[in-house]
């Protein structure tokens, strides 16, 4: 591939990545409000997802998780004052010689700037080298940026979707194309669609074993 090539088709996954992220984070966010809500009002704690063919293939289990316990010190001083009361024997006292973090900030700024590690003392007018332990350098490997233009990313999706932007490794959705039915099978279909509106008329979503039919048919039970 040459530079242009290269560069459409990063900022083509790009696109699709930051909305595939974004649509994820609510997609869960939705989900894990349904779930708790079915776990308060019927102990459901997971979804089979299946895929929309004959067989409703199943292809993933969603289940709730409750992360364990643990312990952590939320208030340093707090607990240092029961230890200190309590265990006594267990407090370490040293002395503790550090750098006042506003004066390496000044001098680091000072050493960026200057492009060395080079500093000057403005009361003595000492110029010190190579100062030890520093060192000015890249803190991160070389990059690049990417800018979208304005709606650049809605044009990558709509010309992705369409197939006229292809993607080595990375299809584009397939058009679903509708289940054919012989006229027999959709006579079945419809039979069906009315005994199950009468059922329903009748009451049958109160009978007592409702929910488990339904949990069966989605593949949980």
């Amino acid at each position: 591939m040459n530079l242009r090539e290269l560069a459409l088709e990063e900022a083509t996954l790009k696109a699709l990545a930051d909305h595939v992220t974004d649509r994820l984070k609510a997609v869960r966010g939705e989900l894990q409000q349904g779930l708790d809500a079915a776990e308060q009002e019927s102990g459901t704690r997971q979804i089979v997802a299946t895929l929309p063919d004959e067989k409703r293939t199943p292809v993933a289990t969603l289940s709730l998780n409750d992360p364990k316990p643990e312990a952590k010190v939320i208030d340093p001083d707090a607990f240092k004052a029961w230890v200190m009361a309590t265990f006594p024997g267990e407090i370490e006292r040293r002395f503790v010689a550090e750098v006042r973090p506003a004066f390496v900030d000044k001098v680091l700024g000072e050493m960026t700037a200057a492009g060395v590690a080079r500093v000057v003392n403005t009361e003595t007018g000492e110029l010190h080298d190579d100062v030890p332990g520093v060192a000015v350098k890249a803190t991160r490997a070389r990059g690049h940026s990417l800018r979208f233009k304005p709606a650049g990313k809605e044009a990558i999706a709509t010309a992705w979707q369409s197939g006229a932007l292809p993607l080595p490794g990375v299809s584009a959705p397939a058009a679903i194309e509708a289940p054919k039915y012989s006229p027999a099978q959709l006579k079945e279909l419809e039979e069906s669609s009315r005994r199950l509106a009468a059922l329903e008329a009748a009451g049958v979503d109160n009978w007592s074993g409702y929910d488990h039919a339904m949990e069966i048919l989605r593949g949980e039970a």
